[in-house]
């Protein structure tokens, strides 16, 4: 059977009957796509473990992938044969026989802490033509450094999901199909307050809480690049989205901020992936040295 027929009938599952992201499918067609085009299969049945591993070896040879590169796409294949093999199309998992290498433990990359107040003075001073564009900037890049959420639960973002009164900020299915509640400090409530002023001034009545300055409606992926972009160049600061999303966890550490709070506010699964932060805080380290007990001798 044609693996594009059926690759269309692992994506209506798993959307619709495992409740997988909309992003979760995206990747897994591109993944999908990708390998059909290399290898130039039609017929789910000449899938085979040596044309498999050509893909991963021309990958890691030709295309330079990275290591996580490598499991993403891996985990992905695995998942989509492993679902053939349930529907029957196939007998075994072709990506199953496939050594994967070792994933690096690098420390996450963050802003320092006066880079980051920097990039906020910029993104707030910055001439703009329009009002608006200065106090919904101003209020994006805080979200990212104030509470930590990826640009998906940004975007995602609701009016209803930010409660100014109690300080919470709503994160409605957020990675891995979580709900998660992120308390917001009084810094981040009175720039939000601010922005809210001026979508009510133009009349926004959109359900996202961020919205485009043109049209009554939400943000989009592609504004968000083109202001990381703006901002990259004004401040000369190298940042993405997630790294402001290191920043944060970084500095809350730094803050004082004990790991498991930390791990809830980040929507981490588990304790491990947050306490690899401890690391990128020499700050938070060098507290904790204080506490030798040959210290005061």
């Amino acid at each position: 059977m044609e693996i594009k027929i059926i690759a269309q009938k692992f994506y209506d599952h798993s959307l619709y009957i495992r409740g997988y992201s909309v992003e979760t499918i995206k990747r897994y067609r591109n993944i999908i796509n990708m390998f059909v085009s290399f290898t130039g299969i039609t017929d789910v049945t000449d899938v085979t473990d040596d044309n498999v591993k050509k893909l991963f070896y021309d990958g890691r040879t030709k295309r330079k992938w990275k290591t996580n590169t490598f499991i993403t796409y891996h985990k992905s294949l695995v998942v989509f044969f492993r679902w053939c093999i349930e529907e029957g199309y196939i007998d075994s998992n072709p990506a199953e026989s496939l050594e994967c290498p070792k994933l690096e433990k690098r420390i996450p990359p963050k802003l320092t802490k006066q880079d980051a107040m920097r990039l906020l003075e910029i993104v707030f001073n910055y001439p703009y033509k329009y009002p608006y564009l200065r106090y919904r900037n101003h209020a994006i890049f805080a979200v990212f450094l104030f509470a930590g959420i990826r640009k998906r639960e940004l975007i995602n973002l609701k009016l209803t999901d930010i409660d100014i009164e109690n300080l919470t900020l709503f994160v409605r299915q957020g990675k891995g199909a979580k709900d998660r509640i992120i308390p917001i400090n009084y810094r981040l409530t009175a720039i939000l307050k601010k922005y809210l002023e001026e979508r009510s001034r133009l009349g926004k009545t959109a359900p996202e809480f961020f919205c485009s300055l043109n049209r009554n409606m939400g943000i989009t992926d592609t504004c968000m690049k083109r202001l990381v972009e703006k901002f990259r160049k004004e401040t000369d600061i190298v940042f993405t989205i997630h790294k402001l999303r290191h920043t944060f966890a970084t500095l809350m550490l730094e803050g004082g901020c004990d790991l498991f709070s930390l791990s809830k506010m980040m929507g981490h699964e588990k304790l491990e992936t947050t306490s690899i932060y401890l690391q990128a805080s020499a700050e938070h380290l060098r507290k904790q040295m204080i506490k030798h007990p040959l210290n005061d001798i």
